[in-house]
This record gives C-alpha cells, sequence and structure tokens, in this order.
C-alpha cells in the first residue's frame, strides 16, 4: 500500500484513470482531506461505495497517529506526539499568537546535525519523514483548531531534522501545502530553516519557490561556529553567505540569521561587533534566540541585561534585529529542546 499525501492530484488523477474513474475523483479525495480534514474512507459519501473500498485496500490515510499532546502553561505552545507506522515517533509544535497559528514541523527523526545547544541531535539521525508524514502534522493540528475556529497560518520547518538534507520531501511537501486544491497555504508563510546545507541551499536558488530561508548562524565567524555547529566542518562560512545572497537576489526574500546566544560561548561584546561587521548592509534581520536549557549540557542562558546590550550593539551597528520570546519552555518544545521525551507529555487519546 502507499502512503495517500504522497501523491500529488496528477498522480492521484493518473490512479484514478487506470481505475476507470474520472479526473473530478482525485480532486474529491483531496477536497476531503485537505479541506475537510477526513482521514475514514468511509465517511467520504460523495465517493461511490465501490471507490471507496478501492482507495481503502490501495491508499494508506492516516500515515499518523496522535499519541500524546502537552500544553504550556499559558495555554499559548501545544506539544504533539505523532506515532508513525514503523512505529517510530517525531514531535511538533503549535505556537498561538494574536492573529497567527504556526505549526512548527519536524522533517526527520532525529537530527543529523548535532548543534551543540540542541536536544534533537543527540541521537543522530534515524531516518528522514516522507511527505506524507510532514504534510499530516500540519492537517492533523488544522483538525485541531477547527473546533476552536482557527487556521493555521503559517508552517515552518523548525522542529527535529535538517530540511535540507531531505529536501526532495521537503519540495513536494511546500507545493502541496500551497496548492490551492491542497491545504492552499500561500507559500510566503511557509518557512525553510537550516544549519547550512551549501547544495542545498544552491538548489533552492533554482526553483520556483518564493519561501521564507533562515539561516542558523550562532556564531560570527568560521572558527567559533566549527565549535557550535558540526556541520559548519563541511560548509565554509563564507560559501554560505554568498548562496544566501544568490537566494535573496532570485527570490527577493530577506535572509533571517537566527542566533542562539549562549553564556560566555558567542554572548559578548566582541561577537556582536564581530557580527556587525559580517552582515552590514545584507538584506536580513538578526533573530536572537535565548539558550533554552537542554536536560545534560552544560551550557548557560545570557542574563537579559547580556542580551540587551547584545542587541543595541547590533541595531547601532545598523542591523535589523527581534528577539524571541520564548514559549513552551515548560513543556520542552521551545527552540532546541525537540528530543522525543514522552515522560513529558500528557495522554489525550486513547
Amino acid at each position: 500500500m502507499s502512503a495517500l499525501l504522497s501523491q500529488s492530484k496528477d498522480e492521484l488523477a493518473a490512479w484514478m484513470q487506470v481505475q476507470g474513474e474520472p479526473y473530478f475523483r482525485a480532486q474529491q479525495v483531496l477536497r476531503w482531506v485537505y479541506a475537510k480534514r477526513e482521514f475514514d474512507w468511509s465517511r467520504m459519501t460523495s465517493l461511490s461505495l465501490s471507490l471507496r473500498d478501492r482507495l481503502s485496500r490501495f491508499w494508506v490515510l492516516p500515515s499518523l497517529t496522535l499519541l500524546k499532546i502537552q500544553e504550556s502553561e499559558d495555554r499559548q505552545t501545544l506539544k504533539f506526539l505523532w506515532g508513525l507506522r514503523d512505529g517510530k515517533k517525531v514531535e511538533s509544535v503549535l505556537i498561538l499568537a494574536p492573529g497567527r497559528q504556526t505549526v512548527c514541523v519536524s522533517c526527520q527523526v532525529g537530527c543529523p546535525a548535532r548543534c551543540a545547544f540542541c536536544a534533537s541531535g543527540r541521537e543522530g539521525l534515524l531516518r528522514s519523514l516522507q511527505a506524507e508524514e510532514i504534510i499530516e502534522q500540519v492537517l492533523h493540528t488544522q483538525k485541531y483548531l477547527d473546533s476552536k475556529g482557527m487556521r493555521v497560518s503559517h508552517v515552518v520547518f523548525m522542529g527535529m531534522g535538517e530540511p535540507l538534507e531531505n529536501l526532495d520531501i521537503v519540495l513536494r511537501v511546500v507545493r502541496q501545502l500551497s496548492d490551492p486544491e491542497g491545504f492552499g497555504l500561500s507559500q510566503r508563510r511557509i518557512t525553510i530553516s537550516t544549519v547550512g546545507v551549501l547544495e542545498g541551499i544552491e538548489r533552492l536558488c533554482d526553483e520556483d519557490l518564493n519561501v521564507n530561508l533562515v539561516f542558523s548562524l550562532h556564531a560570527p565567524n568560521q572558527h567559533l561556529r566549527k565549535k557550535i555547529i558540526p556541520y559548519a566542518r563541511r560548509y565554509p562560512l563564507d560559501q554560505l553567505l554568498e548562496a544566501l545572497r544568490r537566494y535573496t537576489t532570485k527570490t527577493r526574500r530577506e535572509i533571517t540569521y537566527e542566533y542562539t546566544l549562549i553564556h560566555k560561548i558567542n554572548d559578548q561584546p566582541a561577537h556582536a561587533l564581530e557580527l556587525v561587521a559580517l552582515l552590514k548592509g545584507e538584506n536580513c534581520t538578526v533573530n536572537l534566540i535565548p539558550y533554552n536549557q537542554v536536560e545534560g549540557l552544560r551550557l548557560e542562558r545570557p542574563k537579559g541585561s547580556d542580551i540587551e546590550y547584545f542587541r543595541q550593539i547590533l541595531e547601532e551597528g545598523g542591523l535589523r534585529v527581534t528577539w524571541r520570546y520564548t514559549k513552551g519552555k515548560d513543556i520542552a518544545a521551545a527552540c532546541g529542546q525537540l528530543a522525543l521525551q514522552p515522560s513529558s507529555f500528557v495522554t489525550v487519546c486513547k
């Protein structure tokens, strides 16, 4: 059996043709799933019983099982634990803000990047997710929001995994989520984050996409970056920055440079001045992220006053700066904390 949501509309229509069914049957099926969030073939009543039977025998739907969910104390962040068909598990996060409902999806089980401050890569990469396993993170979350009268407004590839190491699948997901006959989400509301895979960034430059690109910088120079991000040993910073400039030129989308501030490692005034020199004149925003505690790591979060001074130096140097407000820290759902810790969840389904 194949997973339904791994197929595009045209691929499903081709299967329908082999079955002797008209093209619009594919549109009907996708409308049931994407628009109505229906995952039970028996309830797709606009389809004949015969077709529903054939669909159930040939196509897998759904591919994910919601195992557990946890809500933060401020009720603005929810972390979902999904069961995959092979027994593995993956997490995603729903972040709520006024007029904005963002789903942070995972694209791999585990992560190959093994960044020094991040929990997701501590066990390495187990496997990459398939298109349906990523798309369903969005659709099942939307089904949760339906009862609250809310709509997913943004999707960010910032959960577990390195998106550019699963790029074929990520591109397929982006196109299906942004298809008007799919989920219908504007590509301008989709963000891909990367620690810096040069070939992946160069390929994105050649794709006809308008997604936002976020680069995990975390250090103002190559030497320090290699200590924080092992992938930096493979890709020189100057080459990555040049590729990012090409992406900006091609798409006219600014790059967001994420910078996780770690006490006494990359948060000193000298680092801020070096960062100004590195990025001044670039079409970009620097997003400061205070380090979120990960069990077992002997790293510390800077004081608020030190973060503010770091920010002040960047702004006085002419850079656009944001300071990310930490959400979901109490449920290990903040940046860098996703690590499949089932004991931290509460069961919501039986």
